[in-house]
């Protein structure tokens, strides 16, 4: 498998983005990983880079983009911050990855039993990642159940998982209202903007519809 050229790159639609990245997963799940020479890759990316997804995930070693949806060198851009939430440095880094350097995707990918959830679930305080938390903590209020206080803590495996996914949710939502470059981009289909889980017990990852 070739690194990708402007040519394929202005060939894949989003919704071929998307499934481009499905077949990755799937691949990775049935541990077959597709052919393809990395160090040939490097070569090829050498004069440019044309990735056809940007994908905003966790900082969790466990949910690496490139290893989760089998991609080689120069076909995603990558950007990592705990509990994937949006902030302007990322959202320019994703405006660079789409507007100027052509992704036709961006996927905000949520993860099961996240740390930086759990810490938002128990109100953490430490140094700079309290900051970080209060973003979070959003999506724990919008999870209305279960309504005893004793049950929305990191204890409560499903309350955690509610709270992942509805973080990923508020992600998109933030990154339509505070970047219009990328909200207009999607507005005239250029590109996509959407969620996905990846359940951390069975590799699988699960697109948001």
């Amino acid at each position: 498998m070739k690194a990708h050229t402007k040519e394929t790159q202005a060939a894949i639609t989003p919704d071929m983005a998307i499934q481009l990245l499905k077949m990755g997963n799937e691949r990775f799940q049935e541990n077959q990983k597709a052919d393809r020479d990395l160090m040939e890759q490097v070569h090829d990316t050498v004069s440019g880079q044309y990735p056809f997804a940007t994908v905003l995930g966790c900082i969790d070693s466990r949910v690496s983009a490139e290893l989760i949806f089998d991609q080689g060198v120069g076909d995603i851009f990558s950007a990592r911050v705990a509990g994937n939430i949006v902030n302007d440095d990322i959202l320019g880094s994703i405006e660079f990855a789409c507007k100027l350097a052509g992704t036709k995707i961006v996927v905000v990918l949520g993860h099961t039993a996240c740390g930086a959830v759990k810490g938002a679930c128990d109100d953490a305080k430490l140094g700079n990642l309290t900051i970080l938390l209060d973003k979070i903590k959003p999506a724990v209020d919008a999870v209305h159940e279960p309504t005893d206080s004793g049950l929305r803590n990191s204890k409560n495996i499903d309350f955690v998982n509610a709270v992942a996914l509805k973080n990923v949710q508020m992600t998109i939502e933030n990154t339509r209202r505070m970047s219009p470059v990328l909200a207009e981009m999607e507005n005239q289909g250029e590109i996509k903007i959407v969620g996905a889980m990846y359940h951390i017990d069975s590799g699988a990852v699960v697109f948001l519809e």
